[in-house]
């Protein structure tokens, strides 16, 4: 849901961007770039050593990439393989699904308990006698349930 709403600020960053982008008279790309500066320069002035920032800068620099032309990227002081990182784990974040274990679900204790008391009261009776004793008792399990060593 999180980044549903992200995904929605930032398409109304860059429509706000490409409004005001409209609005400038003159060299629009100039504007555009002396803004992504700026940005820049207090990103930098908040940090001592190293570079680290923050979501909203991120969504701030690649609003900002959409609009300037690519011949003026090397303004950026991230590359645009940086830009398309980001892009890459934002669409990884949203939309990888919950990981389940491989192979077959655990059988319940109660059945199994079940099972193995059928299979030792009654050595004579197969898996399918098994299952079916199971099903009359309200319990639909496969045969392969049954007959699986554990």
């Amino acid at each position: 849901m999180a980044g549903m709403f992200l995904s929605f600020g930032y398409l109304i960053l860059c429509q706000i961007l490409r409004l005001v982008g409209q609005g400038l008279r003159g060299d629009r790309s100039k504007d555009i770039e002396i803004f992504v500066l700026r940005h820049q320069v207090a990103v930098l002035r908040r940090q001592v050593a190293c570079l680290d920032l923050e979501p909203n800068d991120r969504v701030m620099l690649s609003a900002l990439s959409r609009l300037l032309p690519r011949s003026r990227w090397p303004t950026f002081f991230v590359t645009a393989a940086t830009l398309l990182r980001w892009h890459r784990e934002l669409v990884a974040r949203n939309w990888t699904y919950p990981q389940r274990r491989p192979g077959r679900p655990p059988i319940r204790a109660e059945i199994r308990a079940l099972v193995l008391r059928l299979a030792r009261e009654n050595p004579t009776w197969g898996h399918r006698r098994v299952q079916g004793e199971l099903l009359r008792l309200g319990y639909r399990v496969a045969p392969s349930t049954v007959c699986g060593r554990s």
